[in-house]
């Protein structure tokens, strides 16, 4: 008998509110040390919240203050700059299928 295949655990963007794969969005961490930053291995210790790896969920969360609230700690300028920065090196909806770990090796947080 064959091995059942392992179960994905789902989580959902705090922008869009789409269920989705863990592995297939971007975490966003705030450190017991508090700082945020974005958590390529999904590993880190702190509070995460989970973003789609599309341009328009980071303008959108960052717009609204949803990652504030998910993170439960007020963004500086400095910290919103650089998760904009970030958000703008991803694909549009029309890119969608473009690959995940791809944007999360271009970030330098």
């Amino acid at each position: 008998m064959p091995p059942k295949p392992r179960r994905q655990p789902q989580r959902t963007c705090v922008a869009c509110r789409q269920v989705a794969g863990k592995r297939g969005l971007v975490r966003v961490v705030r450190t017991p040390a508090g700082e945020v930053s974005i958590d390529a291995t999904g590993r880190l210790s702190g509070r995460g919240a989970y973003l789609c790896a599309r341009r328009s969920c980071w303008d959108l969360a960052l717009k609204r203050k949803a990652l504030d609230r998910a993170l439960k700690v007020t963004l500086d300028a400095a910290t919103v700059e650089r998760l904009a920065a970030f958000g703008r090196d991803l694909p549009d909806e029309a890119d969608e299928g473009a690959d995940t770990d791809a944007a999360m090796t271009n970030q330098d947080a």
